[in-house]
């Protein structure tokens, strides 16, 4: 959505997004990314340029991406809650199932989470660069552990989780900071 201060109007600029967790904005202003969580991918929105308007795949991804914030060494970080699963992208691929399921007396993030931790899979933080290619991967190295935010800052990047009371702390290789 788009909110004119003047006119004190919001539009939509984009639906049927399949669950959109977490944007950032490029650094020069001309386009937005978009986490695009059940179809793995991050979109791009185009602000300027002769693309104004326009969306486009950005990347498409080996996990669930959950928030994505710019990097100061330049790109953008994703976390990844975990990796794609076979049955969650079948899931995924009917619509009714995702639906039925949502009706159910039952947390489905909480049920997916389970499962992760029972297959092993632990959560990603990618860095991207501007033009959607994988510049670093760092593995939560904590089976069952999800990514949900990832931070960089002064050299060290900072690591959050929906499923911990507390943020990671990696220090990241050749950073300057």
């Amino acid at each position: 959505m788009k909110y004119d201060p003047q006119s004190k109007q919001v539009s939509l600029l984009l639906n049927n997004l399949s669950f959109a967790n977490g944007i950032a904005l490029s650094k020069g202003n001309d386009y937005i990314l978009i986490a695009e969580t059940n179809n793995c991918r991050i979109l791009r929105y185009w602000l300027e340029t002769s693309k104004a308007g326009t969306l486009e795949v950005f990347v498409d991804l080996l996990g669930f991406p959950d928030n994505i914030k710019r990097s100061p060494r330049g790109g953008f970080w994703v976390g990844i809650y975990s990796r794609r699963d076979k049955l969650v992208q079948w899931i995924l691929s009917y619509p009714w199932i995702g639906r039925t399921l949502l009706k159910l007396p039952l947390d489905i993030t909480k049920v997916y989470s389970y499962l992760a931790k029972l297959k092993g899979s632990s959560g990603l933080a990618i860095r991207l660069s501007d033009e959607g290619d994988v510049l670093e991967i760092v593995e939560s190295g904590t089976k069952g552990r999800s990514i949900s935010d990832v931070e960089e800052r002064d050299g060290v990047l900072w690591v959050g989780s929906i499923e911990t009371p507390f943020a990671g702390k990696y220090h990241i290789l050749g950073a300057q900071g």
